[in-house]
């Protein structure tokens, strides 16, 4: 299934089924309401209802695409996760991490799929990061690599947008870098993991200006999604909606010095789930 969190008009936000270019409306179906982090756990339960739903349809043309999930308790991304880019910011004096390094964003940072991305006046370093980002459906602690794919409920097109001057000089920690408001785009939608035949096979690319910067599969991971919960649950519990952005591919604009300015359009697309696209303006 593909869920998307949409509004038409000046109404409140809804749930719907994505089908094609139509989204049929599923917030009357029973238990379903306008909150997708809510009904995560229950996903498998609703999904003979939610396909049999028969409610409005609408043309995506005519409504507005909000982020799929609603209020995230954690946005967290890892670094340096692809070969080629680990290779890539060594070359610009980053230190290739030993283990995983993971990163909060704040989840203000979070906007819809085609909203704007808006450039700091503190910064003229503004960067793109295409990212496969996981979606958790169950609260889990103590996930083994074995069982990690039972607790994701899906996928989502990630742009992990970062301010790079204040990654290294001013947040060493990355969170602050990583986390201005509108720097999480995410969506279309959710595409649920059973869409997917294999999520470590994903081709993703990304282009500014319809020039493409980063073309490349999820299948060059140094730590798989797999991986990567099995090493978060030692620490932490994950909750169902939580979001994990699992790694950007070589091409960045950090190693050439080829930022992105007002007036850029930012698209990133992966197989099987879907673009996103936003249009960079000044900060007001």
């Amino acid at each position: 299934m593909r869920i998307a969190r949409f509004h038409l008009g000046d109404n409140p936000s809804r749930l719907g089924r994505v089908d094609g270019d139509r989204l049929t409306d599923i917030s009357e179906v029973p238990g379903v309401g306008t909150s997708l982090r809510a009904i995560l756990p229950r996903l498998d339960e609703l999904k003979d209802s939610i396909l049999a739903a028969d409610g409005p349809s609408h043309a995506l043309s005519d409504i507005v695409l909000e982020p799929p999930i609603d209020d995230p308790q954690k946005y967290l991304g890892i670094g340096m996760n692809y070969k080629a880019h680990a290779e890539e910011a060594r070359q610009a004096g980053i230190p290739i991490p030993t283990s995983q390094m993971w990163f909060n964003k704040q989840t203000s940072c979070i906007v819809g799929p085609y909203d704007d991305i808006v450039k700091p006046a503190v910064s003229d370093e503004l960067d793109y990061e295409i990212e496969l980002a996981v979606v958790i459906g169950q609260r889990c602690r103590h996930v083994k690599v074995e069982d990690a794919r039972s607790v994701i409920a899906g996928y989502l097109v990630a742009n992990d947008v970062s301010v790079r001057d204040w990654l290294h000089k001013r947040s060493p920690t990355f969170t602050l870098g990583k986390s201005f408001d509108t720097h999480g785009p995410i969506g279309p939608w959710l595409t649920t993991d059973d869409e997917i035949a294999d999520p470590l096979n994903l081709h993703m690319t990304l282009t500014v200006n319809d020039r493409v910067r980063q073309d490349w599969s999820t299948d060059d991971m140094i730590y798989d999604i797999y991986d990567q919960i099995a090493y978060l649950t030692q620490v932490m519990t994950l909750l169902p909606g939580d979001i994990l952005a699992t790694g950007t591919p070589s091409g960045i604009g950090a190693p050439t010095g080829d930022f992105i300015v007002p007036g850029d359009i930012v698209r990133a697309e992966i197989s099987g789930l879907g673009v996103i696209e936003n249009r960079v303006i000044p900060e007001a």
